[in-house]
């Protein structure tokens, strides 16, 4: 089973279930409803540090936030990585993932909400709508995971990615990309184009979750994939909330 997320890949499933409790799908969507709620928690602890230092001219202090935003970004990865490797302390990760990645999601999103009122309502409302949307797509039969389509998500995934690590490595030296961070056509359209790849990882996702309960995987892989679809939900997020600032800055 082929899926663009790093998390969900074709050898989960290969542990024998020696524990006896099965995987559900009513078990791994309760548990991710509980861990966007631990997000949403720790991302309003950012977000009103943000606004509490407001100044009457709308500027928020960045600088009090920011240590809470790389540490939840560097912490993030870390246990990402952890849990990868980890599958079986994902009951323990997923929720620490989940905290770590609410501080970031929480400042940036108190930044950006600043420069752009509004914005981020409408970023958490395109997120859940395309969540939702998917999935009842999915379950209609609508979207089917098949194999041409997990290549080209895959496909496309690890060219999103490559670039990013590129523009990343080439900031280092003061340099970049052209065009593609900017809020230009090619600037909007690379953002559309990234935020639509994300979203179809939703659909390798719910199809990783279905297989997993059909599989008899253990209960903990409830925890592991949704760390999964957490891991999908942040990225997507975070590109709609750059697409629309680059709208917003026309």
């Amino acid at each position: 089973m082929r899926t663009a997320n790093p998390a969900l890949n074709d050898k989960t499933f290969e542990q024998v279930n020696a524990s006896g409790q099965n995987m559900t799908i009513e078990g791994t969507v309760n548990k991710t409803f509980l861990s966007l709620f631990i997000l949403v928690g720790a991302a309003m602890y950012t977000w009103k540090m943000y606004f509490a230092t407001m100044t009457p001219e709308g500027i928020g202090n960045t600088a009090a936030i920011m240590p809470w935003m790389i540490g939840g970004g560097i912490g993030g990865f870390i246990v990402a990585i952890v849990t990868v490797f980890k599958k079986t302390w994902a009951p323990i990760t997923t929720p620490l993932y989940a905290i770590l990645e609410g501080l970031l999601l929480g400042g940036l999103s108190a930044f950006m909400e600043s420069m752009y009122p509004g914005i981020v309502l409408q970023a958490v409302a395109l997120t859940f709508g395309t969540l939702f949307s998917l999935l009842f797509a999915y379950k209609i039969g609508l979207i089917r995971a098949t194999e041409n389509f997990k290549l080209g998500v895959f496909a496309a995934t690890g060219s999103i990615a490559l670039i990013y690590l590129v523009s990343f490595v080439l900031g280092m030296f003061g340099t970049g990309i052209p065009y593609i961070h900017e809020n230009g056509i090619i600037g909007i359209g690379f953002s559309a184009f990234v935020v639509v790849i994300a979203a179809l990882n939703l659909v390798l996702d719910f199809d990783f979750i279905e297989k997993g309960a059909a599989a008899g995987a253990p209960k903990y892989m409830e925890w592991y994939a949704t760390f999964g679809l957490l891991v999908t939900l942040v990225w997507l997020y975070i590109e709609i909330l750059r697409l629309l600032a680059k709208l917003r800055s026309r």
